[in-house]
């Protein structure tokens, strides 16, 4: 890539890749769709996957000091108070007393309606939480809310975690999960919706101590994106200004993307003290305090949180590996997606239907199928079989012809330089996984049109 892709994937762009190839769809698109909403498709719930299976490897699998957690959407309600999400988490809105839109206050540029230019009404406080019911009847003692964040079940579980786990001080606990928010202004696709996921991670530490391990997380969640294939210059640190820090806070940092739509958060760090396992003590009347024996003494931890969101990590990792490049045919578009979350791994392309070379292609299908996702494609040219794994990202093509009859071997195109190698069949896993696992791709640039299949 010679330059900022950025600068090529607007995010119309973007838009259109994702319904064309099966990425992300509308939700309820056929009733007209769902303000904000979305469905992953074949190959966005892939790297969906991928993106949360990365995240969970780097902040659990690969540590011995963090553990995992999967806790329920809807919690007793009295989490929410002691949180202070039920009396404060709100968004100023007004009205347009014309067209009767709403906008949040603190988004608008002047005072008029930015759509019909009306007057409007004065700020009131929109709490961003949906409520519902649990039971037969709707009254205020069943009220229950769905989870506008997933760290709140990780603190009320925390002792839990830390007697049965046997754990001490510092340590994390981590999840992944669905969370509500019932934004008044979302938009920029998946950028900001209403239903979404969110990977956190809860970081208990000694008071005192926090400052460093707040300073050691943002270099390790910078760490982390760059490591994906994020480029550095498409990355910076923001840190919150005492004006802007939440209640809870003792101080933030965002890591911002600078998306098609300028420099946005793509995730949160925060020290968030010893606020909410305080709250939670307080409202609950459970002692949710550490003993440290080295100093035989009880103490509240500190956490530091580290917040990033399923949806908005995987729109910068599309954003920022989709490249074009020119060619004979006009324009070759790529994704060029860090091989941990590429949705496909290897697509096998037969050069002709005859059975002799199709049979030969669905069992090497059928063998790398248990290892690693794949695609079969036998349809249309192989050139343009190339441009559509190239458009989905699929790091590597196996295409099988008539001389694999007589040689028994197959060649491997890979997606970024468009170079080949000759493999035989019986060490084609291997040398895919070898591939796959960061293995050098030395090989020849493709030739003919790229439907010669020799390197």
């Amino acid at each position: 890539m010679t330059e900022n892709s950025t600068t090529k994937a607007t995010m119309e762009k973007i838009v259109s890749l994702c319904k064309r190839r099966g990425f992300i769809f509308q939700s309820s698109e056929i009733y007209g769709g769902l303000g904000s909403c979305w469905d992953y498709g074949p190959l966005g719930v892939e790297l969906k996957r991928n993106v949360k299976e990365a995240w969970w490897r780097f902040m659990i699998r690969e540590r011995d000091d963090v553990v995992g957690l999967d806790t329920a959407i809807l919690m007793h309600p009295q989490v929410w108070v002691a949180s202070g999400h039920v009396q404060g988490f709100t968004d100023p809105l007004v009205e347009c007393k014309a067209c009767h839109l709403r906008w949040r206050a603190d988004a608008l540029q002047g005072i008029k309606c930015p759509s019909c230019g009306g007057e409007l009404t004065e700020p009131r406080m929109f709490n961003l939480m949906f409520k519902t019911f649990m039971g037969p009847v709707e009254d205020a003692a069943s009220v229950v809310y769905l989870r506008p964040e997933t760290a709140q079940g990780i603190f009320v579980n925390f002792e839990n975690v830390m007697m049965s786990q046997r754990r001490k001080l510092p340590f994390g606990i981590a999840q992944i999960g669905k969370t509500f928010r019932n934004e008044i202004t979302p938009g920029n696709f998946i950028f900001r919706t209403r239903e979404f996921e969110q990977m956190e991670m809860e970081f208990f530490v000694k008071p005192g101590t926090d400052e460093q391990w707040f300073t050691y997380w943002v270099e390790q969640r910078l760490s982390w994106y760059k490591g994906l294939g994020i480029r550095k210059e498409n990355l910076r640190l923001r840190p919150h200004g005492r004006d802007e820090l939440a209640h809870y806070a003792r101080c933030c940092s965002d890591v911002e993307y600078l998306f098609p739509m300028g420099w946005s958060e793509l995730e949160g760090i925060a020290n968030r003290g010893d606020f909410d396992l305080t709250q939670h003590s307080k409202v609950s009347g459970k002692r949710l305090e550490y003993f440290d024996d080295e100093t035989n003494e009880h103490y509240i931890p500190y956490v530091i949180e580290p917040s990033a969101g399923v949806d908005r990590s995987l729109l910068a990792f599309l954003i920022d590996a989709y490249d074009e490049e020119p060619d004979k045919e006009g324009t070759r578009v790529i994704l060029h997606l860090h091989r941990d979350l590429a949705p496909v791994k290897v697509a096998i392309l037969p050069l002709s239907r005859k059975e002799e070379v199709s049979g030969v292609a669905r069992k090497i299908h059928s063998s790398l199928r248990p290892c690693f996702m794949t695609q079969y494609d036998d349809t249309q040219s192989i050139g343009r079989r190339y441009r559509r794994q190239d458009e989905i990202g699929t790091p590597f093509c196996v295409t099988v012809d008539f001389q694999s009859l007589e040689d028994h071997a197959v060649t491997i195109r890979e997606r970024d330089s468009m170079k080949q190698i000759r493999v035989p069949i019986a060490d084609l896993k291997q040398v895919v996984l070898a591939k796959l696992a960061g293995e050098p791709f030395e090989g020849q640039t493709a030739t003919a049109g790229e439907g010669a299949s020799k390197a």
